[in-house]
């Protein structure tokens, strides 16, 4: 029976997986991978679903490799087109209407729908349909990082396949080689907070300026000096992140349209520029997000360090600015900036005013700290 690799610290997902692995294996008709991004979801879901189809065929090996690439025909792999959901239009071509049809080469269809519980109401009732009489060749994959956030419906209907978070140690090993020093690999790691994807995010590319960014904007607020609008600075990378976002998708589409009929390539560049505008949304409020977060963390670090246990700090790269700036502070008023933190990047999906959110976020946090001098 053939085994599928990188499953050794998911003991849960080993045992479920195994036991749906074909000769002898019956896969279940759909899965909900649930666990923290960068766990390997994405990864096991390709590996599992090359291993159901390459069963009875003649090139086995070839199926798997097609599957890695992306190109068989019988796989089909779903991200959300939405700026903060997943739409219907996601679903209903490429899942609900072509479940209905037998495979084209292999003996099963496989579905793999990522970050399901972006999913809007419309579109999960339409797929509930899909999970609850599917063909008997059709297999779904569902991959959440927020197994809480999706209807009951849908869960109930799926094998729950549990991924479980990389330990800080394992994200210091793979990120060493990416970081000027073991404090700041470990700073990473627990910044990322179990996501193996965020950590290499952060230690990389513009990761180190993103802290940079988002502890000015902490000590801007903390000093109560806002006339720079420290703020811009977490706008400005996120402008940029969702403009190189729009880019991808334009080109793509461009290259794409070429192989089109003159008829159709109206059609084409048209939902291509829609799509290309909802990336770029997506981009923009991912990277906001995740300097609100990293500002709230490092708002947190300080409150720890005020309680005594700076072992538990986050940016252990910087403890000693933590100690520095957490000098007379109150604890309190620490954590009810974290919490104000919390709402604004809550807020974000819903209010595409980032930049009066961050504005208002801002005067809010000098005017909490203030009154802990």
């Amino acid at each position: 029976m053939p085994a599928l690799t990188g499953l050794e610290r998911h003991p849960h997902a080993r045992a479920v997986l195994g036991g749906g692995l074909p000769p002898a294996g019956a896969p279940s008709h759909a899965y909900l991978f649930h666990g923290p991004a960068g766990s390997g979801k994405a990864r096991t879901a390709r590996a599992f679903a090359a291993e159901l189809l390459a069963e009875g065929a003649p090139d086995p090996d070839g199926v798997r490799g097609r599957v890695a690439r992306g190109t068989h025909p019988d796989l089909t792999w779903v991200v959300p087109t939405g700026a903060a959901e997943m739409r219907v239009e996601d679903l209903e071509g490429p899942v609900i209407t072509a479940a209905t049809r037998t495979p084209f080469e292999a003996r099963r269809r496989i579905f793999v729908i990522e970050s399901a519980d972006a999913m809007n109401e419309r579109a999960a009732n339409k797929l509930l349909k899909t999970l609850e009489e599917p063909a008997s060749f059709v297999h779904l994959i569902l991959l959440t990082t927020k197994p809480s956030q999706m209807l009951a419906t849908i869960v109930s209907r799926c094998q729950p396949v549990r991924f479980d978070a990389p330990s800080e140690d394992e994200l210091l090993s793979s990120l060493e080689p990416h970081t000027r020093s073991e404090l700041t690999a470990r700073a990473c790691a627990r910044l990322a907070l179990g996501d193996g994807d965020r950590a290499l995010e952060l230690a990389t590319g513009e990761g180190p300026q993103l802290r940079e960014a988002a502890q000015a904007f902490a000590a801007a607020a903390l000093s109560g000096e806002l006339a720079a609008r420290p703020w811009t600075a977490l706008l400005d990378r996120a402008k940029r992140l969702g403009d190189a976002a729009q880019a991808r998708v334009e080109e793509d589409a461009a290259h794409e349209a070429e192989t089109l009929p003159q008829r159709e390539r109206k059609r084409a560049e048209r939902e291509a520029g829609d799509a290309a505008k909802r990336a770029a949304r997506r981009a923009r409020t991912r990277a906001l997000e995740e300097g609100l977060r990293l500002t709230g963390l490092w708002l947190r670090d300080l409150a720890v360090v005020l309680d005594g246990a700076p072992e538990l700090v986050h940016n252990v790269d910087q403890l000693d600015a933590l100690t520095a700036a957490a000098a007379g502070r109150d604890v309190h008023a620490l954590r009810r900036a974290v919490a104000l933190v919390d709402d604004t990047q809550a807020s974000l999906a819903l209010n595409p005013t980032e930049e009066l959110q961050l504005d208002a976020l801002a005067v809010r946090l000098a005017r909490e700290l203030a009154q802990a001098e």
